[in-house]
């Protein structure tokens, strides 16, 4: 894939601890609002942006009256259908005051893993960057997909995107500020720079959010993936929007990890 501009081409994997506050899913405005506006001075400053969001289920769950994620996989799935468009919606509306519009891509797994739909994938986002007033958003197709609702979570789709499109960067945004070693006192005590993914997979805290399908430990195996295909990776705070401007420059609060 061709680049269209001179800056850094920014895969960015918003997790649902961010978007979402309690086990009700209550969206977080003041977050999301941070957040568009920092990925849109990304865009702006000329760099290829292309989003990752979790939060469909999370968001979905006040339309059925749920207060916590369901175990039931139609539950799930309802939830996932409502919590979509209602996600899209606040994106377009914060965006839109920056100047932006989105547009979203609903993937399956088997999307990425059949070569002729794989194809398809990357021929549409082909279609889409060249419009530099156009956010592309990225989520599995959960209302669909059951085996994605069972086992997938959006940090490996995450790199599995950066990957597909030659990301220079993958930065994946939780609810911490990074990786914390086997020794930290809090959760500011982060490792700011692994070299070898290997030496931290065993001590790595695997703590899910209460909505949340993935866990540091999925993030690290994403990391891995990304790393070994030449993607420097970044486990950083969406809570912290401000730092992304220096994330993407070499800085800012974050576990980095350089590309093999």
């Amino acid at each position: 894939m061709v680049k269209e501009t001179t800056g850094k081409r920014v895969v960015i994997k918003i997790g649902t601890g961010v978007l979402t506050r309690g086990s009700g899913g209550e969206i977080n405005h003041s977050v999301l609002a941070g957040l568009s506006q920092a990925i849109s001075d990304l865009h702006k400053a000329g760099h290829d942006v292309l989003m990752v969001t979790s939060g469909a289920v999370g968001a979905g769950l006040s339309t059925f009256g749920f207060t916590e994620r369901p175990t039931e996989t139609n539950k799930l799935q309802a939830c996932a259908a409502a919590g979509q468009a209602r996600l899209m919606h606040l994106y377009e509306s914060q965006f839109s005051h920056h100047g932006l519009k989105v547009a979203q891509l609903l993937v399956t797994q088997d999307d990425l893993e059949d070569e002729r739909r794989c194809t398809n994938v990357l021929a549409t986002l082909n279609a889409i960057l060249p419009h530099r007033q156009v956010i592309p958003i990225i989520n599995e197709n959960d209302s669909v997909s059951v085996a994605e609702l069972k086992v997938g979570d959006n940090d490996v789709l995450s790199s599995i995107v950066a990957r597909l499109i030659d990301a220079d960067l993958l930065l994946l945004l939780t609810s911490v500020d990074g990786l914390l070693g086997p020794d930290a006192e809090s959760d500011t005590d982060i490792i700011e720079q692994v070299d070898d993914i290997d030496s931290v997979l065993d001590f790595a805290r695997d703590e899910k959010g209460e909505l949340s399908v993935g866990g540091m430990a999925s993030k690290l195996l994403a990391v891995q993936s990304s790393v070994s295909a030449g993607i420097e990776t970044i486990i950083a705070s969406g809570l912290r929007p401000e730092n992304l401007d220096e994330l993407v420059k070499g800085g800012g609060i974050g576990s980095r990890f350089p590309a093999s």
